[in-house]
């Protein structure tokens, strides 16, 4: 089993934004360190607690401090972009950092409707995504009118998907990463290897899993590193804003009103969290229920020795179903 990790670039109160930029690069170095197969970094905009808009640039960064771990974009959101120009980005990549980019790209629009009409996205309708995929393929293996440049080989292509994702990246052969609600459907990736088209570069489905995963030396202290993240989604759901990672001291202290825990304690439930042999078996039967071909851990925390610690823990945990 291949684990990789997503590293959204969160930003950590008392520490300012290009921090969490170097933080992701060093967590990056320390991936490869402990031996995980891919490291992806994520594309966000205005969003307090998440510093990364530019995963292309980013993953740059990231490639150019490591010597061989799988470096890419979980993902490049194209409503945001022309796809000429992801092209361009990701094979110059490729260019610099031959067979180790992926390009992962997805369909969501601006976290509120400011940063929306900043972008000028135009739309989030499956119809305009698989016909973006299909022009930015194009580009991307020479076959397009415009020839894009540097013509390169191709990075491989990724489908950030959903339910109707599914079925576009079903339609073009592609890879997928899920998570989030649809893996609490009792099948959701039967009609993608149903309906999957094989081709010379994917000849069968290909599916990662993304979600949180904690481990630690105990469960409270397993869930004590989750609870920064479902602070900070509880928080956004109250007040409208995504804020940055705060320490489980100051959140412990902190007044929680009984739909904030409410709050708090589904997203615990989104995550696996626990020791390394309480953790092993819900990987087991995620990936049985799922047939995952690779677990891409989403974690974040607010402290990094501890993250990295984490880490190395799910690092370790390679074998796991085989």
């Amino acid at each position: 089993m291949l684990l990789s990790l997503l590293d959204r670039s969160r930003t950590r109160t008392g520490f300012d934004d290009a921090s969490a930029l170097r933080h992701t690069v060093e967590r990056a170095v320390h991936a490869e360190q402990i031996g995980l197969h891919r490291f992806w970094v994520a594309e966000h905009h205005g969003v307090p607690g998440i510093a990364s808009g530019a995963p292309a640039v980013l993953a740059a960064a990231v490639a150019a401090r490591t010597s061989h771990i799988r470096v890419g974009s979980g993902g490049v959101m194209l409503p945001n972009h022309q796809p000429l120009i992801v092209a361009e980005q990701f094979l110059m990549l490729e260019s610099l950092f031959p067979g180790r980019i992926d390009l992962g790209v997805g369909r969501s629009l601006g976290f509120t409707e400011p940063v929306r009409a900043a972008l000028r996205s135009k739309h989030t309708d499956s119809d305009a995504f698989e016909a973006e995929i299909a022009e930015l393929r194009s580009y991307l293996d020479g076959s397009a009118p415009v020839t894009a440049r540097p013509a390169a080989g191709s990075p491989p292509v990724f489908v950030l998907a959903t339910g109707a994702g599914l079925e576009v990246a079903a339609r073009a052969g592609l890879p997928v990463v899920v998570g989030g609600p649809v893996l609490q459907l009792g099948d959701p990736l039967a009609l993608y290897r149903k309906h999957f088209r094989p081709s010379s570069a994917n000849p069968e489905p290909y599916v990662i899993v993304s979600l949180d995963v904690t481990i630690a030396a105990d469960t409270a202290d397993a869930r004590r590193l989750a609870v920064p993240e479902a602070w900070a989604m509880a928080r956004s759901r109250r007040e409208g804003e995504f804020p940055p990672l705060e320490p489980p001291s100051h959140i412990e202290t902190a007044q929680w009103t009984p739909q904030t825990r409410n709050r708090i304690e589904v997203s615990l439930e989104s995550t696996i969290l626990g020791t390394a042999e309480q953790v092993r078996p819900r990987l087991e039967e995620l990936i049985e229920r799922t047939g995952a071909d690779e677990i891409m851990a989403s974690t974040s925390t607010y402290d990094r020795a501890e993250l990295f610690d984490a880490d190395a823990a799910f690092a370790q945990l390679a074998g796991v179903a085989g």
